[in-house]
Protein backbone atom coordinates (compact mmCIF):
# COMPACT_ATOMS: atom_id res chain seq x y z
CA UNK A 1 0.00 0.00 0.00
CA UNK A 2 1.01 3.64 -0.68
CA UNK A 3 0.16 5.57 2.45
CA UNK A 4 0.72 9.68 2.39
CA UNK A 5 0.76 11.01 6.19
CA UNK A 6 0.27 14.86 6.19
CA UNK A 7 1.49 16.17 9.57
CA UNK A 8 4.47 15.11 11.25
CA UNK A 9 3.57 15.78 14.92
CA UNK A 10 3.18 13.53 17.54
CA UNK A 11 0.30 11.75 15.79
CA UNK A 12 1.93 11.55 12.24
CA UNK A 13 5.27 10.61 14.04
CA UNK A 14 3.56 7.70 15.58
CA UNK A 15 2.06 6.76 12.97
CA UNK A 16 4.91 6.95 11.24
CA UNK A 17 6.84 4.57 13.70
CA UNK A 18 4.35 2.00 13.31
CA UNK A 19 4.62 1.77 9.62
CA UNK A 20 7.89 2.26 9.44
CA UNK A 21 8.17 -1.75 10.64
CA UNK A 22 6.29 -3.09 7.81
CA UNK A 23 6.29 -3.36 4.04
CA UNK A 24 4.62 -0.36 3.05
CA UNK A 25 5.60 2.72 0.73
CA UNK A 26 5.04 5.26 3.27
CA UNK A 27 5.39 9.22 2.86
CA UNK A 28 5.20 12.01 5.38
CA UNK A 29 4.54 15.43 4.51
CA UNK A 30 5.41 18.72 6.47
CA UNK A 31 6.31 21.95 6.30
CA UNK A 32 9.09 21.60 9.16
CA UNK A 33 12.11 20.55 8.16
CA UNK A 34 13.71 19.84 11.38
CA UNK A 35 10.74 17.14 12.09
CA UNK A 36 11.29 15.86 8.90
CA UNK A 37 15.11 15.58 9.14
CA UNK A 38 14.56 13.69 12.33
CA UNK A 39 12.15 11.08 10.78
CA UNK A 40 14.33 10.48 8.32
CA UNK A 41 17.13 9.52 10.39
CA UNK A 42 15.23 7.41 12.90
CA UNK A 43 11.91 5.63 10.31
CA UNK A 44 12.19 3.58 7.20
CA UNK A 45 10.11 6.06 4.44
CA UNK A 46 10.33 9.18 2.79
CA UNK A 47 9.31 12.51 3.39
CA UNK A 48 8.47 15.64 1.16
CA UNK A 49 8.93 19.07 2.95
CA UNK A 50 5.57 21.11 2.25
CA UNK A 51 2.35 22.59 2.81
CA UNK A 52 -0.37 19.51 3.42
CA UNK A 53 -2.70 21.88 1.43
CA UNK A 54 -0.08 22.60 -1.52
CA UNK A 55 -1.63 20.81 -4.79
CA UNK A 56 2.55 20.95 -5.77
CA UNK A 57 3.67 19.43 -2.53
CA UNK A 58 0.80 16.53 -2.69
CA UNK A 59 1.52 15.69 -6.27
CA UNK A 60 5.48 15.86 -5.36
CA UNK A 61 4.64 12.98 -3.20
CA UNK A 62 2.45 11.18 -5.58
CA UNK A 63 -0.93 11.02 -3.77
CA UNK A 64 -2.70 10.14 -7.24
CA UNK A 65 -1.03 6.44 -6.94
CA UNK A 66 -2.12 6.67 -2.93
CA UNK A 67 -4.73 3.86 -1.29
CA UNK A 68 -4.54 6.36 2.28
CA UNK A 69 -4.22 9.63 2.65
CA UNK A 70 -4.37 10.55 6.61
CA UNK A 71 -4.46 14.33 7.12
CA UNK A 72 -3.30 14.32 11.26
CA UNK A 73 -2.45 17.97 11.87
CA UNK A 74 -2.87 20.03 15.04
CA UNK A 75 -5.35 21.74 12.88
CA UNK A 76 -8.69 20.28 11.78
CA UNK A 77 -9.35 22.82 8.64
CA UNK A 78 -6.12 22.34 7.28
CA UNK A 79 -6.85 18.05 7.72
CA UNK A 80 -10.17 18.83 6.27
CA UNK A 81 -8.42 20.96 2.93
CA UNK A 82 -5.65 18.63 2.51
CA UNK A 83 -8.14 15.81 2.13
CA UNK A 84 -10.59 17.09 -0.11
CA UNK A 85 -7.54 18.08 -2.01
CA UNK A 86 -5.96 14.73 -1.89
CA UNK A 87 -9.24 13.05 -3.32
CA UNK A 88 -9.67 15.57 -6.13
CA UNK A 89 -5.96 14.68 -7.19
CA UNK A 90 -7.12 10.45 -6.90
CA UNK A 91 -6.07 9.45 -3.60
CA UNK A 92 -7.99 6.30 -3.17
CA UNK A 93 -8.99 6.99 0.33
CA UNK A 94 -8.68 9.98 2.93
CA UNK A 95 -8.90 10.13 6.85
CA UNK A 96 -8.83 13.60 8.32
CA UNK A 97 -8.84 13.92 12.65
CA UNK A 98 -10.90 16.83 13.24
CA UNK A 99 -11.87 18.35 16.96
CA UNK A 100 -15.73 18.85 16.71
CA UNK A 101 -18.18 16.78 17.46
CA UNK A 102 -20.88 17.68 15.34
CA UNK A 103 -18.49 17.03 12.32
CA UNK A 104 -18.94 13.09 13.57
CA UNK A 105 -22.83 13.08 13.33
CA UNK A 106 -24.56 10.87 10.35
CA UNK A 107 -25.69 13.45 8.46
CA UNK A 108 -22.76 15.38 8.06
CA UNK A 109 -20.59 12.60 7.56
CA UNK A 110 -22.31 12.14 4.19
CA UNK A 111 -21.86 15.58 3.31
CA UNK A 112 -18.21 15.17 4.24
CA UNK A 113 -17.96 11.88 1.98
CA UNK A 114 -18.95 14.04 -0.83
CA UNK A 115 -16.76 16.57 -0.33
CA UNK A 116 -13.95 13.85 -0.52
CA UNK A 117 -13.44 13.27 3.11
CA UNK A 118 -13.85 9.55 3.70
CA UNK A 119 -13.07 8.88 7.33
CA UNK A 120 -12.94 11.45 10.57
CA UNK A 121 -11.36 10.65 13.54
CA UNK A 122 -12.20 12.85 16.41
CA UNK A 123 -9.53 12.07 19.10
CA UNK A 124 -11.73 13.10 22.70
CA UNK A 125 -14.70 11.06 21.19
CA UNK A 126 -12.19 7.80 21.45
CA UNK A 127 -10.94 9.30 24.54
CA UNK A 128 -14.41 9.55 26.24
CA UNK A 129 -15.03 5.60 25.04
CA UNK A 130 -12.04 4.57 26.53
CA UNK A 131 -13.09 5.91 29.60
CA UNK A 132 -16.38 4.84 29.63
CA UNK A 133 -15.13 1.06 29.53
CA UNK A 134 -12.59 1.63 32.01
CA UNK A 135 -15.27 2.50 34.51
CA UNK A 136 -16.96 -0.95 33.64
CA UNK A 137 -13.96 -2.54 35.07
CA UNK A 138 -12.42 -0.86 37.65
CA UNK A 139 -9.64 -3.58 38.36
CA UNK A 140 -8.73 -3.63 34.67
CA UNK A 141 -5.29 -1.13 33.53
CA UNK A 142 -5.45 -2.70 29.94
CA UNK A 143 -8.19 -4.26 27.88
CA UNK A 144 -7.45 -5.28 24.42
CA UNK A 145 -9.79 -7.69 21.95
CA UNK A 146 -8.75 -9.91 19.54
CA UNK A 147 -11.47 -11.84 17.26
CA UNK A 148 -13.95 -9.89 18.13
CA UNK A 149 -13.95 -10.29 21.84
CA UNK A 150 -12.58 -14.18 21.47
CA UNK A 151 -9.60 -13.63 23.08
CA UNK A 152 -8.82 -11.03 25.63
CA UNK A 153 -5.28 -9.33 27.16
CA UNK A 154 -6.10 -7.78 30.42
CA UNK A 155 -3.55 -5.41 32.16
CA UNK A 156 -3.68 -4.99 36.05
CA UNK A 157 -1.18 -4.29 38.59
CA UNK A 158 -0.81 -6.85 41.74
CA UNK A 159 -0.83 -6.16 45.37
CA UNK A 160 -0.19 -8.09 48.33
CA UNK A 161 -3.49 -9.73 47.71
CA UNK A 162 -2.86 -11.28 44.66
CA UNK A 163 -2.48 -15.50 45.17
CA UNK A 164 0.36 -15.60 42.25
CA UNK A 165 3.00 -13.72 43.90
CA UNK A 166 6.63 -15.27 44.53
CA UNK A 167 6.25 -18.26 42.36
CA UNK A 168 7.39 -19.46 38.96
CA UNK A 169 5.68 -19.17 35.95
CA UNK A 170 6.44 -22.84 35.34
CA UNK A 171 4.60 -23.70 38.70
CA UNK A 172 1.47 -21.60 38.31
CA UNK A 173 1.00 -22.98 34.43
CA UNK A 174 0.94 -26.46 35.72
CA UNK A 175 -1.90 -25.84 37.50
CA UNK A 176 -3.88 -23.38 35.58
CA UNK A 177 -4.37 -23.62 31.57
CA UNK A 178 -6.46 -20.97 31.20
CA UNK A 179 -4.39 -17.99 30.67
CA UNK A 180 -0.72 -16.85 29.78
CA UNK A 181 1.51 -14.28 31.01
CA UNK A 182 2.33 -12.56 28.15
CA UNK A 183 4.31 -9.94 29.99
CA UNK A 184 5.43 -8.07 33.25
CA UNK A 185 6.20 -4.13 33.75
CA UNK A 186 8.25 -4.02 36.65
CA UNK A 187 9.00 -0.02 37.77
CA UNK A 188 10.73 1.03 34.46
CA UNK A 189 11.36 -2.38 33.12
CA UNK A 190 9.37 -4.97 30.90
CA UNK A 191 9.43 -8.65 31.38
CA UNK A 192 8.89 -11.10 28.40
CA UNK A 193 8.59 -13.30 31.12
CA UNK A 194 10.16 -17.63 31.26
CA UNK A 195 9.73 -20.55 32.70
CA UNK A 196 11.82 -19.61 36.16
CA UNK A 197 10.39 -15.59 36.35
CA UNK A 198 8.27 -15.00 39.31
CA UNK A 199 5.79 -12.35 39.78
CA UNK A 200 5.82 -9.94 42.65
CA UNK A 201 3.96 -7.39 44.12
CA UNK A 202 3.40 -3.73 42.22
CA UNK A 203 3.99 -5.50 39.11
CA UNK A 204 1.97 -5.00 36.32
CA UNK A 205 1.10 -7.93 34.46
CA UNK A 206 -0.19 -8.55 31.33
CA UNK A 207 -2.84 -11.73 30.46
CA UNK A 208 -4.33 -13.50 27.86
CA UNK A 209 -7.54 -15.18 28.62
CA UNK A 210 -10.81 -16.23 26.79
CA UNK A 211 -14.09 -14.63 27.89
CA UNK A 212 -15.38 -17.26 29.94
CA UNK A 213 -12.19 -16.85 32.51
CA UNK A 214 -12.28 -13.44 32.86
CA UNK A 215 -14.19 -13.28 36.61
CA UNK A 216 -10.96 -16.16 37.41
CA UNK A 217 -7.96 -13.69 36.53
CA UNK A 218 -9.68 -11.49 38.65
CA UNK A 219 -10.01 -14.08 41.58
CA UNK A 220 -6.23 -15.05 41.21
CA UNK A 221 -5.16 -11.51 41.67
CA UNK A 222 -6.91 -10.51 44.48
CA UNK A 223 -8.57 -8.10 42.77
CA UNK A 224 -12.29 -6.72 43.64
CA UNK A 225 -14.72 -5.13 41.26
CA UNK A 226 -16.27 -1.95 42.00
CA UNK A 227 -20.02 -0.82 40.77
CA UNK A 228 -18.91 3.01 39.52
CA UNK A 229 -21.78 5.43 40.35
CA UNK A 230 -20.40 8.33 41.64
CA UNK A 231 -17.77 9.99 39.39
CA UNK A 232 -15.70 13.56 40.02
CA UNK A 233 -14.30 15.07 37.07
CA UNK A 234 -11.31 17.61 36.92
CA UNK A 235 -11.06 19.76 34.11
CA UNK A 236 -13.79 20.97 31.98
CA UNK A 237 -12.25 19.72 28.54
CA UNK A 238 -13.63 18.28 25.23
CA UNK A 239 -13.31 14.85 26.74
CA UNK A 240 -14.99 15.72 29.54
CA UNK A 241 -18.00 16.72 27.92
CA UNK A 242 -18.76 14.12 25.63
CA UNK A 243 -18.41 12.02 28.44
CA UNK A 244 -20.96 13.33 30.00
CA UNK A 245 -22.72 12.52 26.93
CA UNK A 246 -22.14 8.88 26.26
CA UNK A 247 -22.06 7.65 29.58
CA UNK A 248 -24.65 5.51 31.32
CA UNK A 249 -27.87 7.35 32.86
CA UNK A 250 -26.83 5.55 36.46
CA UNK A 251 -23.33 7.63 36.17
CA UNK A 252 -23.91 11.09 39.03
CA UNK A 253 -21.14 13.09 37.22
CA UNK A 254 -19.92 16.13 39.14
CA UNK A 255 -16.81 18.36 37.66
CA UNK A 256 -14.65 21.00 38.95
CA UNK A 257 -13.61 23.55 36.60
CA UNK A 258 -11.24 26.34 37.71
CA UNK A 259 -12.80 28.83 34.93
CA UNK A 260 -15.27 31.10 36.13
CA UNK A 261 -17.12 31.86 32.82
CA UNK A 262 -15.95 28.51 31.23
CA UNK A 263 -18.16 26.83 34.08
CA UNK A 264 -21.25 28.79 33.09
CA UNK A 265 -20.78 27.63 29.70
CA UNK A 266 -20.28 23.77 30.67
CA UNK A 267 -23.80 23.89 32.70
CA UNK A 268 -25.51 24.19 29.39
CA UNK A 269 -23.10 21.67 27.43
CA UNK A 270 -23.18 18.85 30.16
CA UNK A 271 -26.78 18.28 30.78
CA UNK A 272 -27.69 16.35 34.04
CA UNK A 273 -23.76 16.96 35.23
CA UNK A 274 -23.22 19.31 38.86
CA UNK A 275 -20.86 22.00 38.13
CA UNK A 276 -18.56 23.12 40.52
CA UNK A 277 -16.62 26.62 40.47
CA UNK A 278 -12.94 25.96 41.62
CA UNK A 279 -9.60 24.70 42.08
CA UNK A 280 -9.65 20.73 41.33
CA UNK A 281 -6.09 20.84 43.31
CA UNK A 282 -7.04 22.31 46.55
CA UNK A 283 -7.79 19.11 49.09
CA UNK A 284 -10.11 21.28 51.05
CA UNK A 285 -12.79 21.56 48.14
CA UNK A 286 -12.14 18.13 47.07
CA UNK A 287 -13.23 16.77 50.43
CA UNK A 288 -16.95 19.50 50.72
CA UNK A 289 -18.08 17.97 47.36
CA UNK A 290 -17.56 14.51 48.87
CA UNK A 291 -14.27 12.95 47.23
CA UNK A 292 -14.30 10.53 50.16
CA UNK A 293 -17.96 9.17 49.06
CA UNK A 294 -17.13 8.80 45.17
CA UNK A 295 -16.01 5.71 42.72
CA UNK A 296 -14.08 7.17 40.58
CA UNK A 297 -11.72 9.98 40.17
CA UNK A 298 -11.16 11.75 36.23
CA UNK A 299 -8.29 14.20 35.54
CA UNK A 300 -8.74 16.12 32.10
CA UNK A 301 -6.82 19.37 32.47
CA UNK A 302 -4.75 21.10 30.31
CA UNK A 303 -1.68 19.69 32.40
CA UNK A 304 -0.35 16.21 32.53
CA UNK A 305 1.36 16.67 35.68
CA UNK A 306 -1.48 18.36 37.09
CA UNK A 307 -3.58 15.38 36.13
CA UNK A 308 -1.01 13.04 37.60
CA UNK A 309 -0.56 14.42 41.15
CA UNK A 310 -4.43 15.02 41.02
CA UNK A 311 -4.74 11.39 40.47
CA UNK A 312 -2.47 10.53 43.20
CA UNK A 313 -4.27 12.92 45.62
CA UNK A 314 -7.37 11.22 45.10
CA UNK A 315 -5.93 7.80 45.78
CA UNK A 316 -4.55 9.18 48.82
CA UNK A 317 -8.07 10.37 50.04
CA UNK A 318 -10.03 6.69 49.47
CA UNK A 319 -10.32 6.62 45.38
CA UNK A 320 -10.11 3.04 44.24
CA UNK A 321 -10.35 4.09 40.27
CA UNK A 322 -8.12 7.40 39.17
CA UNK A 323 -8.11 7.76 35.46
CA UNK A 324 -5.39 10.52 33.95
CA UNK A 325 -4.96 12.30 30.78
CA UNK A 326 -1.38 12.29 29.95
CA UNK A 327 -0.71 14.33 27.13
CA UNK A 328 2.94 14.63 27.44
CA UNK A 329 4.32 11.34 25.65
CA UNK A 330 7.49 11.25 27.34
CA UNK A 331 5.34 11.35 30.87
CA UNK A 332 3.08 7.99 30.21
CA UNK A 333 5.91 5.56 31.22
CA UNK A 334 6.17 7.25 34.53
CA UNK A 335 2.68 7.22 35.09
CA UNK A 336 2.24 4.21 34.48
CA UNK A 337 4.17 2.83 37.24
CA UNK A 338 2.51 5.06 39.90
CA UNK A 339 -0.97 3.94 41.44
CA UNK A 340 -2.97 5.55 38.53
CA UNK A 341 -5.99 3.35 37.19
CA UNK A 342 -5.81 4.44 33.25
CA UNK A 343 -3.58 6.88 31.35
CA UNK A 344 -5.40 8.48 28.58
CA UNK A 345 -3.17 9.73 25.60
CA UNK A 346 -6.18 10.91 22.76
CA UNK A 347 -2.76 11.26 20.51
CA UNK A 348 -2.47 7.79 20.57
CA UNK A 349 -5.91 6.59 20.93
CA UNK A 350 -6.13 8.65 17.16
CA UNK A 351 -3.36 6.75 15.76
CA UNK A 352 -4.20 3.57 16.99
CA UNK A 353 -7.69 4.07 15.35
CA UNK A 354 -6.25 4.88 11.84
CA UNK A 355 -4.02 2.08 12.07
CA UNK A 356 -6.89 -0.57 12.59
CA UNK A 357 -8.44 1.42 9.29
CA UNK A 358 -5.38 -0.28 7.85
CA UNK A 359 -5.83 -3.25 8.99
CA UNK A 360 -9.71 -2.86 7.07
CA UNK A 361 -7.39 -2.64 3.74
CA UNK A 362 -5.22 -5.18 4.17
CA UNK A 363 -5.39 -7.78 7.42
CA UNK A 364 -2.31 -9.09 7.04
CA UNK A 365 -1.11 -6.06 8.72
CA UNK A 366 -0.08 -5.89 12.49
CA UNK A 367 -2.23 -4.18 14.88
CA UNK A 368 -0.17 -2.77 17.59
CA UNK A 369 -0.91 -1.66 20.83
CA UNK A 370 1.69 0.49 23.19
CA UNK A 371 2.37 -0.23 26.42
CA UNK A 372 5.54 1.71 27.23
CA UNK A 373 8.57 0.19 26.01
CA UNK A 374 6.57 -3.03 24.65
CA UNK A 375 3.96 -3.52 21.63
CA UNK A 376 1.32 -6.24 21.54
CA UNK A 377 0.93 -7.22 17.54
CA UNK A 378 -1.62 -9.37 16.11
CA UNK A 379 -0.34 -11.11 12.97
CA UNK A 380 -1.85 -13.52 11.08
CA UNK A 381 0.42 -16.37 10.17
CA UNK A 382 0.83 -17.57 6.05
CA UNK A 383 1.35 -20.46 5.05
CA UNK A 384 4.73 -21.69 5.09
CA UNK A 385 6.01 -18.86 7.28
CA UNK A 386 8.24 -20.74 9.99
CA UNK A 387 5.83 -20.13 12.77
CA UNK A 388 3.89 -22.98 11.58
CA UNK A 389 6.59 -25.22 10.97
CA UNK A 390 7.09 -26.53 14.24
CA UNK A 391 5.47 -26.87 17.87
CA UNK A 392 6.02 -23.74 19.74
CA UNK A 393 8.00 -25.15 22.16
CA UNK A 394 10.33 -26.31 18.96
CA UNK A 395 10.38 -23.01 17.38
CA UNK A 396 13.90 -21.51 19.65
CA UNK A 397 11.60 -18.08 19.89
CA UNK A 398 13.34 -15.14 20.77
CA UNK A 399 13.30 -14.18 24.53
CA UNK A 400 12.24 -10.76 23.80
CA UNK A 401 8.45 -12.01 22.43
CA UNK A 402 6.38 -14.53 23.70
CA UNK A 403 3.12 -15.68 21.90
CA UNK A 404 0.24 -14.56 24.33
CA UNK A 405 -2.72 -16.31 22.51
CA UNK A 406 -4.18 -17.11 19.37
CA UNK A 407 -7.55 -17.18 17.21
CA UNK A 408 -8.77 -19.96 14.85
CA UNK A 409 -11.73 -20.44 13.24
CA UNK A 410 -13.29 -18.19 15.69
CA UNK A 411 -12.20 -19.35 19.17
CA UNK A 412 -9.78 -17.82 21.14
CA UNK A 413 -7.61 -20.52 22.07
CA UNK A 414 -4.23 -19.97 24.63
CA UNK A 415 -0.96 -21.33 23.44
CA UNK A 416 1.32 -23.56 25.10
CA UNK A 417 4.32 -25.26 24.22
CA UNK A 418 2.23 -28.32 22.26
CA UNK A 419 0.64 -25.94 20.12
CA UNK A 420 1.05 -26.40 16.58
CA UNK A 421 0.13 -22.71 15.30
CA UNK A 422 -1.23 -23.86 11.44
CA UNK A 423 -1.98 -20.87 8.38
CA UNK A 424 -4.60 -18.36 8.87
CA UNK A 425 -4.49 -18.69 12.37
CA UNK A 426 -4.64 -15.21 14.26
CA UNK A 427 -2.04 -14.51 16.69
CA UNK A 428 -0.91 -12.13 19.86
CA UNK A 429 2.56 -11.62 20.29
CA UNK A 430 4.20 -9.46 23.03
CA UNK A 431 7.40 -8.17 22.27
CA UNK A 432 9.99 -5.96 23.10
CA UNK A 433 11.36 -3.06 20.10
CA UNK A 434 14.51 -5.09 19.65
CA UNK A 435 12.35 -8.33 18.59
CA UNK A 436 10.36 -6.13 15.48
CA UNK A 437 12.07 -7.70 13.03
CA UNK A 438 12.59 -10.91 14.30
CA UNK A 439 8.73 -11.38 14.05
CA UNK A 440 9.18 -10.70 10.12
CA UNK A 441 11.14 -13.79 9.92
CA UNK A 442 8.61 -15.76 11.46
CA UNK A 443 5.64 -15.01 9.96
CA UNK A 444 6.75 -14.18 6.30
Amino acid sequence: MKIIIAGAGEVGTHLAKLLSREDQDIILVDSDVEKLQWIDANYNLMTVVGSPTSFKSLKQAGVNRADLFIAVTPFESRNITACMIASSLGAAKTVARIDNYEYMLPENQTFFKKMGVDVLIYPEMLAAQEIVTALKRTWVRNWFELGNGELILIGTKLDEQAHILNRKLADLTREHNYYHIAAIKRKNETIIPRGNDIIQADDIVYFTTTPEHIQDIRQLTGKSETEVRKVMIMGGSRIAIRLADIAPEYLKIKLIEEDKSKSYKLVEKMNGAVIIQGDGRDIELLKEEGITDIDAFIALTDSSETNILSCLTANGLGVTKTIAEVENLSFITVAEGLNIGLVINKKLLAASRIYQLLLDEDDTNVKCLSLADAEVAELVAKEGSKITKEKVKDLSLPKDLTIGGMIRDGKGVIVNGNTQIQPNDRILVFCLDTAIRKIEKLFN
